[in-house]
């Protein structure tokens, strides 16, 4: 969702269990936290449809159960103003729990959130999107996204996202700093143990907007079926019209180091 006038919102590659995950300054720390690659997605325990966006506060745990929307939540395109299918308040967390087809706009993050072991098998207009003020910090730990026709993560508000653990597939951009909307700020990435599977066309790991200073910081990259290097790890807009891409010192903090190929 880039709409201006309702704004949404150092490690290698996976191989198993991850026990312990130290995460850089900004980000939390969790034990036996679920590893996300290319082949371990879970079985929902159950599956609920529902037509009214559910609000969570706290912590809510689900147990793998899977949503999807139904009635005025059974969108699955693109059409910009889709409600979420879940909505959480400033604080909460969100564990365990698949979100299936359709999805609508998926979750959105009022303010500061977490996302624990989350699954989007079939990613809808957006996986999430990340509304909070300036001091916002969003927590993305483990789980996986599946069929984004566009974006997983949109990052509408302020403050910092961070992604660790985490899968992705069939899809063209992981994280994107909104470019148009209606109030901007300068926003911040860290990705850190991602499995990326590409698709033979281009796709972005992260689209950030340098001129207005953003920064992604990129670890553990683990790109698969991407002979051709289609996948962009970090492209670079001025709001919304890209100005080029690869590493710097500035923006997109990363060396070849940091990406493995498979």
């Amino acid at each position: 969702m880039t709409s201006a006038t309702r704004p949404r919102a150092r490690r290698r590659a996976l191989t198993g269990t991850l026990a312990t995950l130290g995460l850089s300054v900004g980000m939390i720390m969790i034990t036996n936290a679920p590893t996300a690659s290319a082949a371990t997605w879970p079985t929902p325990n159950g599956s609920q449809g529902t037509s009214a966006t559910i609000s969570v506060s706290g912590t809510k745990d689900y147990g793998m159960k899977r949503f999807y929307g139904t009635g005025d939540l059974a969108g699955d395109g693109q059409e910009e103003g889709q409600d979420p299918v879940f909505r959480l308040a400033d604080g909460a967390v969100l564990k365990n729990v698949i979100l299936g087809a359709p999805a609508a706009d998926g979750i959105h993050c009022e303010g500061s959130c977490t996302l624990q072991n989350v699954w989007w098998e079939d990613v809808g207009e957006d996986a999430a999107t990340f509304r909070g003020g300036t001091g916002a910090t969003y927590h993305v730990i483990g789980g996986g996204a599946k069929k984004a026709a566009d974006k997983v993560f949109q990052h509408n508000g302020g403050g910092t996202v961070n992604i660790s653990d985490f899968a992705v597939q069939e899809f063209k951009t992981l994280y994107r700093s909104c470019g148009d909307c209606s109030t901007q700020y300068t926003r911040k990435v860290n990705l850190d143990t991602v499995d990326v599977t590409g698709t033979g066309s281009t796709a972005r790991l992260v689209g950030i907007n340098v001129n207005r200073n953003d920064v992604a910081t990129l670890r553990g990259i683990t790109i698969r079926n991407d002979s051709a290097r289609k996948v962009v790890p970090c492209q670079k807009y001025n709001n919304n019209t890209a100005v080029g891409s690869g590493p710097d010192s500035k923006n997109c903090l990363y060396s070849a180091s940091d990406i493995t190929y498979r």
